[in-house]
């Protein structure tokens, strides 16, 4: 008998014992709840400090500061060619309240594409300001000369930053230290002479230059606010000056954000499905998780109130060599007192230990709700999705002080609500409607505020793709 006939006569055989397929039908199976990949660790979420906002609103009062214009601009690329966007030269401070767009359109288009390879000087220490520098795109360095006569790296300039904007109120101004390009630069200069010239057909510029030099100079602390006046060390009886503490006149309120969803279930689905796990809690269940990411999402991005919109021009800082360093997250913790925590995308982090590796340096966990996570000069390093990755592999770590106490990261929510099952989320039966469709209306209302600017620090720009 061949092979063949063998597998033939194997294939008749008749069935001796139930198959498992059919015996399936009758056992009981032991099923998981719903599973969900977009579950992450919401870190924010459970480490900020949540403060109960009464009427919606939160509004935080600072001490008068005059330090304005401070920001990023924006320019648009068409081909090899780039230019700024004419409203965007408010964000210059001698031009922070002018709003004539005629003119500031003029002002654009006398601005000056220039192209710096690695190595060249931008400006040079000592000499005069011939002209406000709008860096488009590249890495720079503010160099200043150290204590032996050496460079110092004084910062780091990136995408968006400017220098020389003294040359607007000052024709005199000179040059405190040396920019040097350390990768390709696109730079934007507005000569002084162009801006001069502008002034003299326009009368609103000149004008509105013309105030702000007459304005005398505000008298003010390193962090721009007005300063207090005190004596200290004197003998005899000196005369003690008399100061007050002067209040922002405009404070800036927080206003509770809202999230929402309807989520409908048939009843005959919550009627005859409901064993062993009741549909409408699981439905309900996953739809709060959602719920949730999206609101830590909104935390890290939103415009108005996100913590990487937020944060203040000079509290966000550069890498030294594109790649997250130590030396890099000693800057950010150098920048405020008292740490909480660090919020970084989890590639981020792993860039962060790449070079930790490279330099032989190996950073110890902490534990933190019984999870081990990296740490840096023990500030807990928490991992986050939210934090977005541009087209060019570059992302951000957040640094921040948290608490009402230290005047630092808050978060914000109302609880009490009607049908509330967490604080600040609720979920309202809406009834069911003529298809026999119940309908649950789902609620979370939340924001965020910055007490004092240097509670939040951002190092931006960070290269995650670089490996050696």
């Amino acid at each position: 008998m061949s092979v063949g006939e063998e597998i033939r006569t194997e294939q008749v055989r008749p069935q001796q014992s139930l198959a498992t397929d059919a015996a399936r039908n009758l056992a009981t199976t032991t099923k998981s709840t719903p599973q969900m990949q977009e579950i992450s660790s919401r870190w924010l979420l459970r480490r900020l400090p949540w403060v109960q906002v009464q009427g919606g609103t939160y509004r935080v009062n600072r001490r008068l500061s005059y330090s304005v214009g401070d920001g990023r601009v924006t320019f648009v690329k068409t081909g090899d060619r780039v230019q700024v966007i004419p409203a965007e030269l408010g964000e210059l401070p001698a031009l922070r309240t002018f709003d004539d767009q005629e003119v500031l359109g003029e002002l654009a288009r006398r601005c000056e594409q220039r192209e710096f390879a690695p190595g060249e000087t931008l400006s040079s220490f000592g000499s005069q300001v011939d002209g406000v520098f709008l860096l488009a795109h590249g890495r720079a360095e503010k160099l200043g000369t150290g204590p032996y006569g050496d460079d110092s790296v004084l910062g780091v300039l990136a995408d968006g930053s400017y220098f020389g904007e003294a040359c607007v109120l000052d024709p005199e101004a000179m040059w405190e230290y040396t920019a040097r390009a350390v990768t390709n630069c696109t730079v934007l200069v507005l000569p002084r002479g162009e801006i001069e010239q502008v002034a003299e057909r326009a009368d609103s510029l000149r004008d509105h230059l013309a105030l702000l030099r007459a304005v005398p100079q505000q008298r003010t602390n390193k962090y721009g606010e007005r300063e207090i006046d005190l004596s200290a060390g004197h003998v005899g009886e000196q005369e003690i000056p008399s100061t007050f503490v002067d209040y922002e006149p405009s404070p800036r309120e927080y206003e509770l954000s809202v999230a929402q969803t309807v989520l409908r279930i048939h009843t005959r689905v919550a009627d005859l499905y409901n064993q062993p796990m009741n549909q409408t809690e699981q439905q309900l269940r996953l739809t709060v998780e959602a719920l949730k990411e999206r609101q830590e999402h909104e935390l890290i991005n939103n415009r108005e109130f996100g913590l990487l919109n937020n944060c203040e021009y000079d509290q966000r800082l550069q890498p030294h060599d594109g790649a997250p360093g130590p030396d890099d997250m000693d800057e950010l913790l150098s920048r405020r007192r008292g740490s909480k925590l660090f919020l970084a995308h989890p590639r981020a982090i792993s860039a962060f230990g790449r070079e930790c590796n490279r330099r032989g340096l190996y950073p110890e966990s902490v534990e933190v709700d019984g999870n081990r996570v990296p740490s840096w000069r023990g500030v807990p390093i928490f991992p986050c999705n939210k934090i977005p990755i541009s087209d060019a592999r570059t992302t951000s770590i957040i640094c921040m002080r948290t608490g009402d106490e230290d005047a630092g990261v808050i978060g914000l929510r109302q609880s009490g609500l009607p049908d509330e099952i967490e604080p600040g989320l609720s979920a309202r039966f809406m009834g069911i409607n003529e298809q026999a469709i119940m309908s649950y209306l789902v609620t979370a209302y939340y924001s965020a505020a910055v007490l004092v600017p240097d509670a939040l620090g951002v190092l931006e720009n960070v290269e995650i793709g670089r490996w050696r």
